[in-house]
Formats: C-alpha cells, sequence, structure tokens
C-alpha cells in the first residue's frame, strides 16, 4: 500500500507546477489590468514595454517548471542569434509543449516578452489567458475557407505602428501531427499528392495563407524568419513507428529527457513574395523538416538516431533567468489569498474575467 501510494504520488508531479501556473494566472491578470488602465492616456508603446516586462516574468515562472522543474536537456543545433530580432517563428506541431519551446528559444535571446502567437480561433474562449493572449498582440485565426486576411493584416499593423517587438509564432501545419490519428496524416498527404507536392512523412504539409499575410504584412519591419524544426526524445515505439509526442502534463512528470531543436535563419530577401511561390518555398522547407526528422527517428545508423546533424549545444537555463519570476508572483498570489477581502477578489477574478473576457473576444478580432 505505501509503495502504491509513493507510486501515486511520483504519477502526480504535474501538480504542483500546474497549481502555480493557473493559480497565479487572477494574480497576473490583475496586474496587468492594472497597467492597462493607468497607460489608458499614455501612448501605445509605452503599454506595450511594460505588457513585454509582464509577460516576461510570468513566462519566465511558466519556464522554471518547464526547464529547472523538469530538468529536461534543451540541445540546440543551427545558428540562434544572441541578439533581439523581429521574427516570425515558423516550426512544426505535434503537441502542446511546442508553444512553451518558442519560449525556451526567446528566453535565451532575453526576447521573451516578445513572443506572440497566431492561434486557433476557438482558443480565444480560454478562461482570462484566451483575453490577455489577443490583448499581448497574438492573432487568432479560422481554418481555410473562414480565414480572415484582413483582420489579421490589420492587428498586425496596429502591432507595427506601435512599434511592437515581434516573436511570432506559426504553426504552417494548422493542426497537430499525431500518429494516433492517421486519418488527418492520410488526408494531408493525399492532398500534397493530388497538388504535386512531395509527400512527408513526419509532419504535415504545410498551409501558406497566415505566412504569407504574416510575412507580407510585415516584411520592411522583419529581420528575419526562423525555421525551426523540434524532436522529443522516447517519441519512438519498440517497432520504431511514431509515438504521440509528450503532452504538457507528461512533460511536467519528466517523461521526456531531452528535447532537441534545429534553428535556420532564413533572410526576408531569399523567401519569395507572390503566394504561390511562398507556398512552393514552404513547401520545400517542410521537406527539410522531413528529411531532418527521418534521420533522427529512423536512420539505420544507430549512432545517428536521436540526434540532428551538425553541431550542437546542451543550453542549460540558469536559475536567474526563472525563479525570481516564480517568488515574485507566487508570493503575490499568496499574499493575496492570505486575507478574507483577497480571496474575494481572487475569486471574482476568475469570474468576471473570463465572463468580460468571453464578451471582448467575441465582438473584437
Amino acid at each position: 500500500m505505501l509503495l502504491s501510494l509513493v507510486l501515486h504520488t511520483y504519477s502526480m508531479r504535474y501538480v504542483l507546477p500546474a497549481a502555480v501556473m493557473m493559480g497565479t494566472a487572477p494574480t497576473y491578470v490583475l496586474a496587468w489590468g492594472a497597467w492597462r488602465l493607468l497607460s489608458a492616456v499614455l501612448p501605445a508603446r509605452f503599454y506595450r514595454e511594460v505588457d513585454d516586462r509582464l509577460y516576461t516574468i510570468y513566462q519566465s515562472m511558466v519556464l522554471f517548471f518547464f526547464e529547472n522543474y523538469t530538468g529536461v536537456q534543451i540541445i540546440i543545433y543551427g545558428d540562434l542569434p544572441k541578439n533581439k530580432e523581429n521574427v516570425i517563428y515558423l516550426s512544426n506541431h505535434q503537441c502542446t509543449v511546442d508553444w512553451i519551446i518558442a519560449d525556451m528559444l526567446a528566453v535565451r535571446q532575453n526576447a521573451l516578452g516578445h513572443v506572440r502567437y497566431v492561434l486557433k480561433d476557438g482558443l480565444k474562449w480560454l478562461p482570462l489567458y484566451g483575453w490577455y493572449f489577443s490583448q499581448h498582440g497574438g492573432v487568432y485565426v479560422k481554418r481555410s475557407a473562414k480565414f480572415n486576411e484582413k483582420e489579421m493584416r490589420e492587428k498586425l499593423r496596429t502591432q507595427m505602428k506601435a512599434e511592437t517587438p515581434m516573436y511570432l509564432v506559426i504553426f504552417p501545419e494548422g493542426t497537430r501531427y499525431n500518429p494516433e490519428i492517421p486519418k488527418v496524416i492520410a488526408d494531408s498527404q493525399s492532398f500534397a499528392e493530388k497538388e504535386g507536392l512531395a509527400i512527408l512523412k513526419h509532419v504535415l504539409t504545410p498551409r501558406v495563407k497566415a505566412t504569407h499575410v504574416a510575412i507580407d504584412t510585415m516584411k520592411d519591419y522583419l529581420d528575419a524568419v526562423y525555421d525551426v524544426t523540434v524532436a522529443y526524445e522516447g517519441t519512438v515505439d519498440h517497432k520504431g513507428q511514431r509515438k504521440l509526442a509528450p503532452s504538457m502534463t507528461e512533460f511536467l512528470c519528466k517523461e521526456c529527457p531531452r528535447v532537441h531543436i534545429f534553428i535556420d535563419r532564413i533572410e526576408l530577401k531569399d523567401i519569395p513574395e507572390e503566394q504561390m511561390y511562398m507556398r512552393r518555398w514552404l513547401h520545400e522547407r517542410f521537406e527539410i523538416k522531413d528529411k531532418l526528422l527521418i534521420e533522427f527517428y529512423d536512420a539505420k545508423d544507430s549512432k545517428r538516431r536521436n540526434k540532428f546533424p551538425g553541431k550542437s549545444v546542451h543550453s542549460k537555463l540558469s536559475l536567474k533567468k526563472t525563479l525570481p519570476s516564480l517568488l515574485f508572483l507566487g508570493g503575490l498570489t499568496a499574499s493575496m489569498l492570505l486575507t478574507e477581502s483577497g480571496r474575494k477578489l481572487y475569486v471574482k477574478t476568475w469570474i468576471y474575467g473570463t465572463l468580460i473576457g468571453c464578451l471582448w473576444v467575441s465582438i473584437k478580432p
């Protein structure tokens, strides 16, 4: 019985980080809301500067759990510039942890507060977070025929007008590569074959619309495009078949020993402007990703598996980057919950913040 209890407790290692990350959300939203009101009469760039700093604090706390708490090894290949840049970040998409990988790279460039996402429209209904991501510069998009190009361009132009630093994360596949849903993979491959494109094994056929709108709208604002390929160790079964990549819960339970990240920095001049040609270019980039992943998962020489080609760096994130944020937000939240009035404010923030957020995103793109 004692052994069962120990094993059960061990399997619940995600509870503490999940409780802290979710539990500090009302505190964060209150701090951000106070600044939003105070900055209403100030130029937009002043609001953005402080908002980016606040976002850095929260995401640094998140990274404490995903890097320091889990002890995962982050292995980086290719060229990750040390300096901040205005970039579009293109990546393969296989699990919810992919969102955190962008933060992992950005924090190593001191650009964590600049991260903004192109998100599926349904995510805007997330309690507290859905509303805030939009306020932080995130762009919600619908798929296929419902994709609203005008809305996305207007949102990006607003960000540029406010001189917003941009680390815009896009997953061109549009949905996750999930080996447990073979129909999605088969449909993607059938579409590629129909269009005369190379059939991809470890990634889905990319969609070009959001990528084209982002690059075309911000071409004079961007420094580069980061083409990022991510592989999680331990996602192949004993038969050599792909398994589902780790969920956030599994990752926090330390079930992923190493993450491999390959970065290719691409100059804007090397990317075609016309959507038709950019579509071909984007597919070619995903062909490169596919070859990298085939080598990673399927290489005949076992010594070449579980690694990307080229030089790599084991990049460990210092506690100085994350622990102060954890202590700050955790301390503020604990102080609020110690008083009756604080607890009431905390609960009301969850309830009314969610309701106001849902109302806001329903009337504003």
